[in-house]
Parts: C-alpha cells; structure tokens; sequence
C-alpha cells in the first residue's frame, strides 16, 4: 500500500515537472535561415544625394559637385544636359522691336566646349567631390548613375551669360599749349658765360682809371696856372 502510494507520488511530480517543457515544445519555432545567407536589413538605405555649389553662377566660373550615398569605391557616371535659358532671366542679351519693348534673346542650338558626360570614384564610404566649369549659358542637368549600385541622384546649375563692361565715357581732348620760353623753359644761351661781363666790366674800369687821371691833371694844371699870374 505504501509502495503503491510512493509510485503515485513520484508520477506526479515527473508530470509536473514536464509540463512546462512539453507546453513550450509544443509552441511554434521560428525556421532558422540557411547557413551563409545575408540577414535582411532592417531598415532600407537612404537615397543617395547630389549637390550644386554654388547653384548659380556666370560663364566661367567653377562650380563643386558633392555625391553622397552611392557604394563604397564606386564609379559614378555623370552625364550633363544642357537646355537654353528662358526668356527674362539675368544675363540674357536682348533686342528692341519695333513697337519699342524688348525680348530676352536666346540661343536655339549650341555645342558646349565643357564635358557632357565625365566620370568619378566614390571613397570608402560612398562620397564624392569633383568640380565643373561651364563656358556656355544655360540650364545645366547633372545626373549621376553608380555603375554598380544603380543608384541615382541629379541636380540642377544656372549658368548666366557675364555681363559685359558698359562704355566710358569719351573724352574731349584739347590742344595743349607749348611752354615758354622754350628748351625747358630756359632761355638759350649764346657765346662764353663768363666771357661778355668780364670784358664789359675790364672795359668800364679801364675808362674809369682814363676819366680819374685825367681829372687830376687838370686839377693840377688849373692850380699851377693860378699861381704864375
């Protein structure tokens, strides 16, 4: 009787013991994923981005590109679409019609000397940084492809035509007067420039001493003639 009250006993506890076990096998498992397969990202990668600095600019002036979010040391192709600027724009030419109002002028066809299509290598984390001038006025549309993410991002220049130099005024020129006296402004100089004073001054000296000697002799005759008579 105590033998068969001691089975019971232990049959119990075993069935209690596993029951939660059995509750938790008996629960659905999630399936394990092959060996070696990639694990599904999370969340999906974001776009990747292409930028313009600056956006507007004039003929021939440099512009940087900026590509960021492409795959790491990828080649990105950038092809460059070029449309005319339209009507009203700054650094569009314009024409007068007859009625007196004007009109932008713009061009219908063009060949661009810049490159159309040119390509650049992403560093390790998917950017990059090139620049671009442009030598003709226009809309210009870059848009970058990576060769092997497929991914792609564009964006948009103003290139305006530079504006050309307005006209100085012109200038009146007069006749200019030559100086006087002239040579310089000295007077021309003839002959010694010492010689003609020295030979005038020897000279007046000389009929100096002639009129001083002849003085005193007649004052020495005039007295000596008073005296006899």
């Amino acid at each position: 009787m105590r033998l068969s009250r001691i089975i019971m006993a232990l049959t119990i506890g075993l069935a209690v013991v596993a029951a939660p076990t059995a509750a938790g096998a008996a629960q659905p498992q999630p399936t394990p994923s092959p060996t070696g397969s990639p694990q599904p990202t999370p969340y999906p990668p974001q776009p990747p981005v292409l930028t313009v600095n600056p956006s507007t600019i004039y003929v021939g002036d440099t512009t940087t590109l900026s590509g960021f979010g492409f795959g790491p040391n990828e080649v990105v192709d950038i092809t460059v679409t070029i449309t005319p600027l339209a009507a009203g724009l700054p650094g569009q030419s314009t024409v007068r019609r007859s009625d007196g109002s004007t009109v932008a002028m713009a061009p219908v066809a063009f060949r661009a000397a810049a490159p159309t299509h040119f390509t650049v290598v992403t560093d390790a984390a998917g950017n990059f940084t090139t620049t671009y001038t442009p030598d003709t006025p226009g809309q210009y549309l870059f848009t970058a492809v990576g060769q092997t993410t497929g991914r792609t991002a564009s964006a948009t220049l103003t290139v305006l035509a530079r504006p050309q130099p307005s006209p100085s005024p012109t200038k009146t020129h007069y006749p200019t007067h030559k100086p006087w006296p002239p040579h310089g402004g000295k007077l021309p100089v003839t002959g010694d420039k010492l010689g003609t004073p020295l030979a005038v001054g020897g000279g007046l000296v000389g009929v100096g001493v002639v009129l001083m000697i002849a003085g005193l002799a007649w004052r020495r005759r005039g007295r000596f003639g008073g005296s006899t008579r």
